[in-house]
């Protein structure tokens, strides 16, 4: 911009020049880009431009201002709107007036909303899907069934997550004015079993004898080349059919997990369909016209081609004050195999038995969490889990409780579960399951925090107990049901405890937030945390066969009697298999940091002190376990040697367990994983231990470093010379 007193300036030097642009009649407009692109030829990385009136607030709030919709007057946008696109015929209807190219635009825009639907449900980022569409004819009547079916499968999924409200991210769509919610479900399944009935019936006349084809000549073909109507129907059939989809959501959405076995079925169906999918691109690609097979990798349709009908920047200028970064739709590949892993999540969560055992509960969750499952899977996993403040929305939460504190079956409607504290028991139950279904950083944040909630009601159930049944320790074994039932809870609840700070501690691992030069801390403090897990869940089990036995007890036992009654159950004896390898790593990184002077915390930031705090922090301030201290840690490790490492093999110990435990859990496949996961690992650490102390612990050519190939939480120890 230049002004005409600023011409009269320039040739008077002596002049003075006005700090602010004059603004009126004789300002005038000037061309000033060649200026700024020499400008910035000048400009150095790292530099900035500086003045009186132009500092670094106002360069940041210039650049706030790049590709903002509403500020940003140079923003690229082909269209404004809907009504410009369609207009300017960006969706022309017909999409072309040869059936045959029309067929395949259709069948193009169909696998584009299937990549749409794959990037917007996978819910990892948010998208800006923008599509113009307008229908009419008969082909365009496949392409509104299927904008049907994505907004009400879109709209499904944002619900079932809503009501998840995990807070584990963030899902807005934004339809820009839009209807999204379109005639409800009544219209989608109508109209999908019309359209689907329709091709049906055009596929049959296709592969109809030509004695047979005289009755079927009232059906309108798609197209007009026949050779290829076969496979354009096949194409636009499996297509429809796999929006059934549509149906799996809706029967996993029945209270009770009523609809889950016709879930299945669904989804076998739609895996089935996909793979028909898969099946005809070779025929689309050859058959689709013009050259659609450069960087066919990234496209979003089987046959390569752009769809017709879609702009990431449409309405651009109508979205929200945050720039809308269109993000990479999946192509068409990626979105099958997307849809896929989906649907075989969905179907191992059908597929579950619904066990009313907690444990049994918790344990599943675990598994279904290693495979990966997304948002979607994870928040219908949650759905069915807890249902009306009810597991499965059948089995009251205090029920649960008390088949996990291993009470008699009698007392699930005792009146102690009115009690205030117990309530409040059920809810954090409720929670912790809740927080199991989220990914693992949600996860391992929410139970940090959750943790000082279960050692506070413990504290209160305590206190509450106390104050209405008197001192437990001074009550005989003939004490009434109330207190039987209260001393049961208490264990159940540190066991459960210890069982969430176990699952913290692991899933560190998981997110590699542990250094290996922290291995050793986090070992010893998984140790101690599976000890106290170990005796709690014993003497649950002590306790709850004592209150069976007691009626049939006999005036004399015999030693027989007496030495299979304090057997060591299976289940704790897993648990020792646990403590055995903590334990052995534990003195095996302590003693390679004594010997070797390695694997030690020598960062130039944080002490090893303080590193034990970070990490602990959460798990210290509920207490768990009592009495343990940075100092505890130091007083155990600081004088571990590979002589009394050798003379006392914690890994030949969780070997032994392992191999005895095989026998009590021949019929539990995932235990019998995880003790052969352990044997590998306490196999490979025997022997990395027998090596060191072989070759001598202070060669300077030996080298040990601690790979996770066998198991996600115990390292193994692998040993090499240099």
């Amino acid at each position: 911009m230049a002004d005409n007193p600023i011409e009269s300036e320039a040739g008077d030097p002596h002049v003075p020049v006005t700090s602010s642009i004059s603004s009126g009649e004789s300002t005038v407009w000037a061309d000033v880009t060649s200026l700024l692109e020499a400008a910035s030829q000048e400009l150095q990385e790292g530099e900035l431009i500086h003045g009186d009136n132009f500092n670094l607030f106002a360069a940041m709030s210039a650049l706030e201002e790049i590709m903002d919709p509403k500020m940003d007057s140079g923003i690229v946008c082909k269209y404004y709107s809907v009504d410009e696109a369609i207009e300017n015929g960006a969706a022309p209807v017909p999409l072309s007036f040869d059936k045959t190219i029309d067929v395949q635009h259709t069948i193009d825009i169909m696998d584009h909303l299937l990549s749409c639907e794959a990037t917007l449900i996978r819910a990892t980022c948010k998208a800006v899907i923008s599509a113009v569409s307008d229908t009419r004819t008969h082909e365009e009547q496949i392409e509104e069934c299927l904008g049907y079916g994505f907004l009400d499968g879109c709209m499904g999924q944002r619900e079932e997550e809503s009501k998840t409200r995990s807070g584990e991210e963030d899902l807005f769509t934004m339809t820009y004015g839009l209807p999204l919610n379109g005639d409800g479900d009544g219209k989608c399944l109508s109209m999908l079993n019309a359209v689907e009935e329709t091709l049906s019936r055009q596929l049959r006349a296709c592969k109809a004898p030509s004695s047979k084809k005289r009755v079927l000549e009232d059906i309108e073909p798609l197209q007009t080349n026949l050779d290829l109507e076969e496979g354009y129907c096949k194409a636009l059939l499996c297509r429809l059919r796999f929006q059934h989809f549509y149906h799996v959501l809706m029967c996993m959405r029945r209270p009770q997990g009523r609809g889950l076995e016709l879930a299945r079925k669904h989804i076998a169906s739609c895996l089935l369909e996909l793979e028909c999918i898969y099946k005809s691109a070779e025929f689309l690609r050859s058959s689709a016209c013009g050259n659609c097979e450069d960087g066919i990798e990234d496209k979003t349709t089987a046959s390569g081609c752009e769809p017709i009908g879609f702009d990431a920047s449409l309405n651009s200028r109508l979205s929200a004050p945050t720039p809308p970064r269109a993000i990479r739709i999946l192509n068409w590949k990626k979105a099958i195999e997307y849809f896929e892993k989906l649907l075989h999540d969905l179907d191992i969560i059908c597929s579950y038995s619904l066990d009313p055992s907690l444990e049994a509960v918790l344990r599943f969750v675990l598994q279904f969490q290693k495979l990966r499952p997304d948002l979607v899977a994870r928040a219908h996993l949650q759905l069915l889990l807890i249902q009306d403040g009810k597991l499965y929305g059948r089995d009251p939460i205090f029920t649960v409780i008390c088949r996990a504190a291993a009470l008699p079956e009698v007392l699930k409607n005792h009146d102690i579960q009115k009690n205030e504290f117990v309530v409040q028991l059920g809810q954090l139950v409720i929670n912790l399951l809740k927080i199991l279904c989220t990914n693992a950083a949600w996860q391992r944040r929410k139970l940090g925090k959750i943790l000082q909630d279960w050692r506070v009601i413990y504290v209160q159930l305590e206190l509450a107990f106390k104050m209405e049944f008197g001192e437990m320790s001074s009550i005989t074994n003939e004490e009434n049901v109330c207190v039987k039932l209260s001393k049961h809870i208490l264990i159940w609840v540190e066991e459960q405890t210890y069982w969430i700070a176990s699952r913290f501690l692991m899933l560190g691992f998981e997110l590699e937030l542990y250094s290996p030069s922290e291995y050793c801390m986090v070992y010893w403090y998984m140790y101690v945390v599976l000890i106290k897990l170990a005796e709690k869940h014993h003497l649950k089990m002590v306790m709850s066969n004592d209150t069976g036995k007691r009626k049939g007890k006999k005036k004399k036992d015999s030693p027989k009697d007496v030495a299979r009654d304090y057997q060591i159950p299976p289940a704790v004896l897993f648990l020792q298999c646990h403590i055995s390898l903590a334990e052995g790593l534990t003195m095996l990184l302590a003693a390679l940091r004594n010997e070797n002077r390695v694997f030690q915390s020598l960062g130039p930031f944080n002490t090893e002190h303080e590193i034990f705090i970070q990490h602990f922090e959460l798990l210290q301030q509920a207490c768990i376990p009592d009495h343990i201290s940075y100092l505890s840690f130091k007083d155990t490790t600081t004088y571990a040697q590979f002589s009394t490492l050798v003379m006392y093999n914690y890994f030949k110990d969780a070997l032994r367990l392992a191999k005895e435990l095989k026998s009590s859990f021949s019929n539990d496949p995932d235990r019998m994983a995880e003790l052969r996961r352990i044997e590998q690992v306490a196999e490979h650490n025997g022997i990395a231990l027998n090596v060191i102390c072989r070759v001598g612990a202070l060669d300077p050519t030996l080298k040990v470093s601690f790979e996770f190939n066998h198991h996600p939480y115990f390292a193994t120890a692998v040993v090499r010379r240099s």
